[in-house]
């Protein structure tokens, strides 16, 4: 007996324009911060010095032809050590928000399906991480595993998967009980299927939401870290580090090396904050963390 081919809308039930809307303002700061991460890739390339390259007499001058942005206490340039500093700064983020995306996508979204005991002590554990700070499991991680950036990266993706899991079980609770879904079961489709092919993508969209505005926060948890000494070494060029580094020049008087990567972590935070709050709030669903 041959199966009947059960049509289904491009977009589910419940759950129209699925790809939002790209306004202006989102596509002018997606822009910047593609020209950001790609000024960090071709940081060897466009780097105007080496970062670790010293040279005492400029320390702690202002911007000037040799030195745009300055140089630090022991005469690094500081504009090199913010393009080389791009690259841990930006990675560490999008290590910690793939990892908590696909980890609590998964765990949501099979919570949503299976119920019963899975659904039930999922929650449990979900819970329990929630209860500790990033920044805490992160100074756990650190004092378990050694400083650096692998602790607080993983102990950073662990802190953030229950909330991309919440948001992603209460999206795919709601989807499992439209109609399509039991119609979908009717015609034999397995639950693998079904999880992949449609409440995964239902999610997606508010989920897409969710890591941008997360990747912000981890971005400042990340740099804080940094900035406590439990994260890369020196010299490596880190934004939170540089800015620990310059703490003392700034009350020197010479605030180059502090003001300018603190100015782009608030400045790429602002940036992504914006485009997950517009991506957000173009999508009806409109389920926030």
């Amino acid at each position: 007996m041959t199966a009947t081919a059960l049509p289904l809308p491009a977009e589910s039930p419940g759950w129209p324009g699925r790809r939002g809307r790209v306004d202006a303002v989102s596509a002018v700061l997606g822009t910047a911060l593609v020209l950001l991460a790609l000024a960090a890739a071709l940081a060897p390339l466009i780097a105007p010095y080496d970062p670790a390259a010293t040279d005492i007499l400029a320390a702690n001058s202002g911007p000037s032809p040799a030195h745009w942005l300055g140089a630090d206490d022991l005469g690094r340039d500081v504009l090199s050590r913010l393009l080389y500093g791009a690259r841990l700064s930006l990675l560490g983020p999008t290590l910690i928000i793939a990892a908590a995306t696909v980890l609590g996508t998964a765990l949501g979204v099979a919570s949503a399906w299976l119920g019963g005991w899975f659904d039930a002590i999922t929650t449990r554990v979900l819970d329990f991480f929630f209860a500790f700070p990033g920044l805490l499991l992160s100074v756990l991680a650190v004092a378990m595993i050694g400083t650096g950036f692998l602790a607080p990266v993983t102990a950073l993706a662990l802190a953030y998967t229950p909330y991309i899991a919440r948001v992603t079980r209460t999206i795919a609770v709601r989807e499992r009980n439209l109609p399509y879904i039991e119609a979908l079961c009717t015609h034999g489709l397995g639950g693998w299927a079904i999880c992949l092919r449609h409440l995964a993508p239902a999610v997606w969209p508010v989920i897409r939401a969710q890591a941008a505005i997360a990747f912000g926060s981890a971005l400042v948890d990340l740099a804080a870290v940094s900035y406590l000494g439990l994260g890369v070494h020196p010299p490596s060029a880190e934004w939170g580090l540089m800015v620990a580094q310059g703490q003392s020049a700034l009350l020197g008087g010479a605030p180059w090396q502090s003001l300018s990567a603190g100015l782009l972590i608030i400045v790429v935070v602002l940036a992504v904050n914006t485009i997950g709050e517009r991506a957000s709030d173009s999508d009806p669903a409109g389920v926030r963390a």
